[in-house]
């Protein structure tokens, strides 16, 4: 495949011709990949979805509603409308494109499309971020993914944990309604959420499921904003907050259901073993644990997301992206044994996996 002869073949050959095409549309793809990025960026930060979702606009309404000169926006809006983020409707109106639609729809996918400026800014010399990833802006974004156990907690000032704390709540969303719709909690009666930032999880749970005690436990500083929260809610009265470090503090016992989303992939596997133990220990026996998380590909299968999940969880400190056969592994390896897949409608989010402590 790399001799000329054999591409100057291809091309005279419908089938070769077709293969060589589909591999060059593929590779440019990944050539314009950043570009279409930034032009997502462009769009999320001049608010053009929403603007267009109001009602479908000129290029000269909102050029005058961005003050972005006239020559430049048409790129931007021609950009887009290739990407399917807008649409061309009549009388020279932009409109809602199918990509764009889920973008004006989510407040969590805007902020994580924001917040990957600050990824693409690492990634700009792939080769530095892979020499040296602790001197990345992501690593200090997330201050608890530090390698350092003594040092979680002490890196953290207050504006950083109500900073990650808020977009990882925007961004829970889509994995909360993967879970509703996929794993049958009302079997449960007492459910811990290990990590559960500002109660986003267990706040939604306590609504759809009136019969459940539920718990949280997130480190001090983020365990305050949570109390903040529930109570706002008027959830008090239903989830206990429990403040503390999962790798050097005991995790509250008595729950049938522990729930740990988008925890372990933060962490090497020093730190994520430790943890299964804890939570294998403070299950009631005959309890479950229910991990969520986006999860690799077993080798040999066609996963488009694992790429940026490699270099993400690698800004942010010595997280790794695992298949699901290796946190199976690490979960039989706590103890927890039935182990199995909870199927679900949209796996790039979360991959649900299940264990069992023995009754």
């Amino acid at each position: 495949m790399t001799d000329p002869r054999l591409y100057r073949w291809a091309l005279g050959n419908p089938l070769g011709r077709w293969i060589s095409a589909r591999r060059a549309r593929g590779l440019f793809t990944l050539m314009a990949g950043f570009v279409h990025s930034q032009v997502l960026l462009a769009c999320v930060r001049l608010r053009l979805l929403e603007l267009v979702c109001q009602a479908p606009r000129t290029a000269q309404e909102l050029t005058a509603l961005t003050q972005i000169p006239p020559d430049a926006l048409q790129r931007l809006l021609d950009a887009a409308q290739s990407l399917q983020l807008l649409e061309l409707r009549s009388g020279a109106r932009y409109g809602l494109g199918s990509l764009g639609a889920p973008v004006v729809a989510h407040e969590g996918l805007r902020a994580m499309i924001e917040h990957n400026a600050l990824l693409y800014a690492d990634m700009r010399d792939p080769l530095a971020l892979l020499d040296a990833p602790k001197e990345a802006g992501m690593h200090a974004y997330w201050p608890y993914a530090a390698s350092e156990a003594g040092q979680r907690e002490a890196r953290q000032s207050p504006e950083q944990v109500a900073r990650y704390s808020a977009l990882m709540a925007s961004s829970q969303r889509f994995v909360i309604e993967e879970l509703l719709a996929s794993y049958p909690f009302a079997r449960h009666h007492r459910v811990l959420d290990v990590g559960g930032g500002q109660g986003g999880w267990v706040s939604e749970l306590a609504r759809q499921q009136a019969g459940l005690e539920l718990m949280l436990f997130d480190l001090p500083p983020v365990a305050d904003l949570a109390r903040e929260k529930i109570a706002q809610a008027g959830l008090a009265s239903r989830i206990t907050v429990h403040g503390g470090s999962f790798t050097s503090d005991a995790l509250p016992r008595g729950a049938d259901l522990v729930t740990l989303l988008r925890v372990a992939h933060d962490h090497p596997d020093e730190v994520v073993r430790p943890l299964l133990h804890a939570i294998y220990e403070a299950l009631e026996p005959g309890g479950t644990l229910l991990l969520a998380e986006p999860m690799a590909q077993a080798p040999g299968g066609a996963g488009t997301a694992d790429a940026y999940f490699h270099f993400y969880l690698l800004a942010m400190g010595e997280g790794r992206l695992r298949t699901a056969e290796q946190l199976h592994a690490l979960m039989a390896e706590a103890g927890f044994v039935r182990l199995g897949r909870v199927p679900n409608p949209m796996p790039l989010h979360a991959t649900l996996l299940t264990g069992q402590k023995p009754g």
